[in-house]
């Protein structure tokens, strides 16, 4: 396959305008530049019946998160969503285009989350954070106005590998109940040597020098690489866990340790629908007013979670 017309379009247009590797960035600069290149790819926004922000008791400090409700009586299914950016860069404001959009096209509350970040935050914060963040969820279902036996997990890049880990802490625990993990081209294994790893290393937005940047930033050490809580791949049981929806990218480096670990899944007997977007980048479905596969791709989305909210 090529790239799909409309993602030519949008990298023609940066390689014009030539900005910076993220990698070649402080943190601190880097989340300034991924803020302002998302915001520039953003429309305006879709309306939800609300919105509200607020923080959290987190394990080491408040957790801000953004609740987006639906309209109706409810109670409603309800979504803890995990954004993307490396484990680095990335926030509520980042990722509220798609969080408005799964909102109103699921029916279903979201619940935002905005976990510590790294290097200041090394791991397992963010997992801390967003095991917290799903647990508080189904605490305050009644405050929330939603079930807490319709809950679903998901998020994109780093968040679909938050997602994982955090459906294997909630199976270890026997709580909270999740119907479904989304898992929106997931980082699984910081181990892995992949084609896509090779063959999309530069070019397509997401590096493989973008990858290095945030796997030294987020990991302590090479040990953490294995711990099945940062690489999901990894662990030796993934049985018993929620249902999952895997979307990956053709040109996107992360692309086969994606589709690996659907494979996984359903090795062990986990219900698994594999999507793979011919011509599409990492990040297409933020992109979603841009890319018509990007909006395909949140509209099978949010199929999936009506399924298994209603099941």
């Amino acid at each position: 396959m090529t790239l799909d017309p409309q993602v030519k379009a949008l990298l023609d247009q940066l390689k014009v305008l030539s900005p910076p590797p993220l990698e070649q960035m402080p943190p601190i600069q880097a989340r300034q530049a991924y803020q302002m290149l998302e915001g520039s790819r953003r429309g305006s926004l879709e309306a939800v019946h609300q919105v509200s922000n607020q923080t959290i008791p987190g394990p080491d400090g408040e957790i801000p998160v953004r609740i987006y409700t639906p309209e109706g009586n409810g109670p409603h299914p309800a979504l803890v969503f995990f954004h993307g950016g490396g484990w680095v860069v990335g926030d509520l404001d980042t990722h509220d285009s798609v969080c408005r959009s799964l909102t109103n096209l699921a029916d279903c509350v979201v619940v935002s989350v905005d976990y510590r970040l790294a290097p200041e935050h090394k791991f397992p914060a963010a997992v801390e954070d967003s095991f917290t963040a799903l647990e508080w969820t189904a605490d305050h279902a009644e405050e929330l106005n939603i079930d807490q036996y319709r809950i679903a997990v998901g998020g994109d890049s780093a968040g679909g590998n938050l997602s994982a880990v955090v459906s294997m802490m909630a199976k270890e625990k026997g709580a909270p109940t999740i119907v479904c993990q989304l898992l929106l081209y997931p980082a699984t294994d910081f181990t892995a040597a992949t084609d896509s790893l090779s063959t999309n290393a530069d070019g397509y937005l997401l590096t493989k020098e973008s990858m290095n940047y945030f796997r030294n930033h987020y990991l302590n050490n090479d040990d953490d690489a294995l711990n099945f809580y940062a690489s999901p791949y990894l662990a030796e049981d993934l049985s018993g866990l929620p249902a999952a929806l895997v979307i990956t990218a053709e040109y996107d480096p992360l692309r086969d340790e994606g589709e690996a670990f659907a494979e996984r899944l359903q090795e062990a007997g986990v219900p698994v629908t594999v999507k793979r977007y011919d011509g599409m980048i990492h990040g297409f479905i933020s992109m979603a007013d841009r890319f018509d596969k990007g909006k395909a791709a949140l509209n099978l989305a949010a199929d999936t979670l009506r399924f298994y909210f209603t099941k």
